[in-house]
């Protein structure tokens, strides 16, 4: 029986530090049966020469050229080019553990479709970790140990976007990467929600993940506060809200606690805390 072939999908732009060590750690995975769709998203470094060496050596890599801009663009691009039975995301500044693809295969192998698999992550930064960032990190691998993600999907995200993995045909059912809202990864995350699909245990770390002052999640305005609250306010009045109870949204700092008192002062109301 043939091996199943995993698509991984990496959108980059003037990572060149960085690339090296992203490629290297997926050209060595224990599982080699994967083609990686990686797409150039206009860098401006030599990022996109360096990837190419690696795509002359190595035929399993797929270079593109964004037609349009941004990551969700990127990622269209890479999927529609994309073969594999399974589809995994990368993103091109972090490392991936060597079992990862093998792990994160054979999960969904042994629990089947309508569920997605993932693994505990590690930061990782030359300027050391933040503690807002190590508490993100514990909070997130304390939800996917037990597998119970979306207890605390309006917090914020729960699965992270370079680590999961899922069936093809049930990314297609979701639309993919086909919704313009960012976060992307947030807004795939909540469609997953919204699918049922069950996130499978893990207590593996099987992804590092590289902090820095560029990095697009601190410096693209897609990655603002707000684009978070309007996404679960999206979501949250789609998906949770009873229209027969009244709804308080509170803020952070004394706003919050604000709002949180108002909540109790109105019988039955709901509180989503943003």
């Amino acid at each position: 029986m043939p091996e199943p072939l995993i698509s991984i999908l990496i959108p980059f732009k003037n990572t060149q530090d960085y690339l090296d060590a992203c490629l290297n750690s997926i050209v060595n995975q224990s599982y080699t049966h994967w083609e990686l769709l990686i797409v150039d998203d206009h860098s401006t470094d030599n990022s996109y020469d360096l990837v190419n060496h690696y795509a002359k050596r190595d035929p399993r890599i797929q270079l593109l050229k964004n037609e349009g801009f941004g990551i969700i663009s990127a990622l269209k691009l890479g999927f529609s080019h994309s073969k594999g039975s399974y589809i995994t995301r990368m993103d091109s500044d972090d490392i991936m553990h060597e079992l990862k693809l093998e792990v994160l295969l054979n999960k969904l192998l042994q629990n089947g479709e309508r569920h997605i698999a993932t693994g505990l992550v590690s930061y990782f930064s030359a300027e050391g970790i933040s503690d807002g960032y190590r508490k993100y990190e514990t909070w997130l691998n304390g939800l996917t140990i037990k597998g119970n993600n979306y207890s605390e999907i309006y917090k914020e995200c729960v699965i992270p976007s370079p680590c999961w993995m899922i069936h093809r045909s049930d990314l297609e059912s979701i639309n993919a990467f086909n919704p313009l809202r960012y976060p992307e990864d947030y807004d795939l995350t909540f469609r997953f929600y919204e699918a049922q699909y069950q996130v499978i245990p893990c207590n593996v770390v099987l992804h590092y993940w590289r902090d820095y002052g560029a990095r697009a999640s601190r410096t693209d305005a897609h990655y603002a506060e707000n684009s978070f609250i309007d996404i679960k306010l999206h979501y949250f009045l789609k998906l949770n809200h009873n229209t027969i109870r009244p709804l308080v949204v509170a803020g952070r700092g004394k706003k919050r606690q604000d709002n949180c008192k108002k909540a109790h002062c109105i019988k039955g109301a709901v509180s989503l805390d943003l």
